[in-house]
């Protein structure tokens, strides 16, 4: 067959013989492998480039000579059992505010983790984004034959969220959950909620409600209101909230309304749950507890964007009050969070979307944070990602920690979760991945 033939009409192409449908096949299938031995040459030739450049920079940050790619790493536990101990250290000696009953998490250990996995961990952390995304596509196409480990798989969907490329997150969330047979993770793009405020970062005032959510909730809702005059992002916990009132219902609807009135970032922690309890202490039909429980309900589905519940629930709310149903408003600047088993809202602090070129700013402020308090938990929850060189600076300034100092790196996305391991902050730190 001529060169040019492959751009006549399709009527006047031959069929192929079987003969040049199998050569056809062996060269696709070579074709996939220069691809993929090309990113890798990318990916080892980017990690030289990033020894050299901070080589260059190790006087700013270690004034201690830096390993070659390859050859060391920061301090890791020699063996898998002192990563073990390590990770599974009690925190129960915590202050209040920290966290207790943690075995129920999942925490990452300091096993070395699979080449491929490293290199587009530092591929990503550098902004090479489209080499990263190409090779965990292939990544996850080999796992899937082998149905085998789910690390890449969770690695490209959160890529895809932060990249905001949902039809793609779609699409592998079909072949997750055939290749798995379990429920694929949820669509929440934290990239466009990063973006509300890019550059804070600091302590995360937290209202964390527990027990009967009744009027005696007021004081707390009056302090987060008071300190959301200084404060872009707020936390709300509802996840130990084990009885609920309608006056607290009340509180709490007038609270939230006036926080997304003043456009602030709301982190909401168990609010599927509490929906749920509010659901079932309702009835059509029934007006004994007056409209504030319907109400919470319906403004905690909007925040969470279920539209179609939402407008369910309005409909039984219309018919149950006689009175035009809500409409709902997409949410604005609103992120879930999972609950977790604590025994008091932790004094977390919240870094920013994106750390890279250098800690600045972020650097006195985590040592402030580290002055006033003994324990140490970083919200990990709008960091989208940090590049190589910071990630090595802030592992310098947490090793210069007294030892014993506790350090916990919470709701992690599993690209920066993969650099943090590679870099050995397991060492150093329990690292909690979110759960997928």
């Amino acid at each position: 067959m001529g060169l040019f033939s492959i751009f006549k009409k399709a009527d006047t192409l031959p069929p192929l013989t079987d003969d040049e449908a199998a050569r056809l096949a062996a060269n696709s299938e070579v074709e996939r492998q220069q691809q993929a031995a090309r990113q890798r040459e990318i990916a080892r030739a980017t990690a030289m480039k990033i020894d050299a450049i901070e080589s260059a920079m190790e006087a700013d940050i270690f004034n201690q000579p830096e390993p070659a790619w390859g050859s060391q790493r920061p301090p890791r536990p020699a063996t898998a059992a002192t990563s073990a101990a390590s990770n599974d250290d009690d925190l129960g000696d915590f202050p209040t505010t920290l966290l207790l009953d943690d075995e129920a998490l999942p925490v990452v250990t300091a096993d070395d983790s699979a080449p491929v996995v490293e290199e587009i961990a530092i591929l990503y952390a550098n902004g090479q984004q489209a080499v990263a995304q190409a090779m965990l596509a292939a990544a996850v196409a080999e796992a899937n034959r082998l149905n085998s480990d789910r690390t890449t798989w969770w690695m490209l969907f959160d890529l895809y969220q932060v990249s905001g490329q949902q039809a793609a997150f779609d699409n592998l969330s079909i072949d997750y959950a055939s290749t798995f047979e379990t429920s694929p993770p949820p669509w929440n793009a934290p990239a466009a909620l990063a973006a509300a405020s890019p550059d804070w970062a600091g302590l995360t005032p937290t209202a964390a409600l527990a027990g009967a959510l009744d009027q005696h909730i007021a004081p707390q809702l009056e302090r987060l209101r008071q300190l959301a005059v200084d404060n872009p992002v707020l936390r709300l916990e509802f996840s130990r909230v084990t009885d609920i009132a309608a006056d607290g219902c009340a509180l709490l609807l007038d609270a939230l309304r006036q926080l997304q009135a003043q456009q602030r970032e709301l982190i909401l922690v168990g609010a599927p749950a509490l929906a749920t309890r509010l659901r079932d202490g309702i009835a059509v039909g029934r007006r004994d507890d007056g409209e504030a429980p319907w109400l919470l309900l319906l403004e905690l589905l909007q925040l969470q964007n279920r539209e179609r519940e939402f407008e369910h629930t309005a409909m039984d709310y219309c018919v149950t009050f006689e009175v035009s149903p809500p409409s709902f408003t997409p949410p604005h600047k609103v992120a879930m969070a999972p609950a977790q088993h604590v025994s008091a809202s932790p004094d977390r602090f919240m870094l920013p979307p994106i750390i890279e070129n250098q800690l600045g700013a972020l650097l006195p402020a985590i040592q402030q944070y580290a002055d006033e308090y003994p324990a140490l938990v970083f919200d990990c929850s709008r960091l989208t990602r940090i590049d190589y060189a910071c990630a090595l600076q802030l592992h310098g300034v947490l090793a210069g920690f007294e030892a014993g100092r506790k350090i916990a790196f919470r709701d992690v996305n599993h690209l920066v979760t993969a650099l943090l391991r590679l870099l050995g902050y397991a060492s150093l730190a329990r690292i909690y991945p979110h759960k997928y």
